[in-house]
């Protein structure tokens, strides 16, 4: 009787996401990996950082998953003149009472989107660290709560690096994944011309709030995942600490490898990624297909990587080749 209820909701999970996309992709032409990133954040309770050149729809996509959801939305433009109290608030006097009270930033709501997030500077990402940690934020002296759900999306452009503030390791941990974005194929392209080119406004409809993206939730903590499974999870993180493993080929390109947070954001992601195919069990390729967005922020490279221009992705390619599959 479990098996059945847990198929049975798995199975509605998978038709509501399927509608989600289906809303989604009126605007969006394309991209489903990005799509199924901020989705999966969304599920996993974490936060998405999304990476790709101007023009790739990655403010778009955001904008047009909020409209799907009927949750609060705001959109920040990250500058260096950018304050902290911009983003989560300050204390104002009001004349009529004599006292200094609370006045909200746009931080508080349920979708931040934290646009071009590596232009702020570091006293504005430190204080978007408290929130995307502790999902609280502190005016004064008074600690305030943030809604619930709370999920920040941010963007950032791999070039034009003047004048941008690099997020450290300990901010891009937060994320749970990390998304690199492409350009569209040209049959994609010739669509998004076809789509967009007369400005024509896309109306998008509703379909997910706070009550099923809790559903959603609970259909993927259900989600059955084999002790073998568990360990093969833990496998690929410690490998990814195999600097000081001389036997590993790939262990003289490893600074730094990934905490343990990405172990429980590997678990929890290879989850949803089993609700996206309907299924109520993890398979490994649940795993291998969500590694590389759950790593590739947390591996720090060694100057012998970059000297052989060694991307991140290279080492977890890597990484999975040598960590054997139960």
């Amino acid at each position: 009787m479990e098996n059945r209820d847990l198929e049975r909701r798995v199975n509605d999970a998978k038709k509501l996401l399927a509608e989600v996309k289906q809303e989604v992709g009126r605007k969006i032409v394309g991209q489903e990996a990005m799509v199924d990133g901020l989705l999966m954040g969304i599920i996993a309770s974490g936060h998405v950082l999304v990476e790709g050149v101007p023009g790739l729809a990655k403010t778009l996509a955001v904008r047009t998953l909020a409209e799907a959801l009927t949750i609060d939305f705001k959109r920040i433009q990250f500058t260096p003149d950018l304050l902290p109290a911009d983003l989560t608030g300050t204390m104002i006097y009001r004349q009529q009472t004599g006292e200094f009270v609370a006045r909200k930033g746009p931080v508080f709501s349920n979708i931040i989107l934290a646009d071009e997030i590596n232009r702020a500077p570091a006293k504005v990402q430190a204080a978007l660290l408290e929130s995307m940690a502790e999902k609280q934020v502190t005016i004064g002296d008074n600690t305030y709560k943030l809604p619930n759900p709370f999920f920040v999306l941010a963007t950032q452009n791999p070039i034009e690096q003047e004048g941008t503030y690099q997020l450290p390791e300990a901010q891009l941990d937060r994320f749970v994944m990390k998304l690199k974005i492409n350009y569209p194929t040209a049959g994609e392209e010739l669509e998004i011309l076809k789509r967009m080119g007369s400005e024509k406004d896309i109306a998008i409809r509703s379909v997910l709030n706070s009550i099923t993206i809790d559903q959603l939730r609970r259909a993927a903590e259900s989600i059955t995942v084999d002790e073998r499974i568990e360990k093969y999870i833990v496998s690929i993180v410690t490998a990814s600490r195999a600097n000081d493993q001389k036997h590993l080929s790939f262990a003289r390109y490893i600074e730094y490898g990934a905490s343990p947070r990405a172990t429980i954001y590997l678990y929890r992601c290879a989850r949803v990624k089993a609700l996206f195919e309907g299924r109520t069990f993890v398979l490994p390729e649940d795993v291998k297909g969500v590694a590389y967005d759950v790593l590739r922020h947390r591996i720090v490279l060694s100057y012998e990587a970059q000297a052989e221009e060694m991307s991140t992705d290279d080492v977890i390619r890597d990484i999975l080749a040598a960590v054997s599959v139960p």
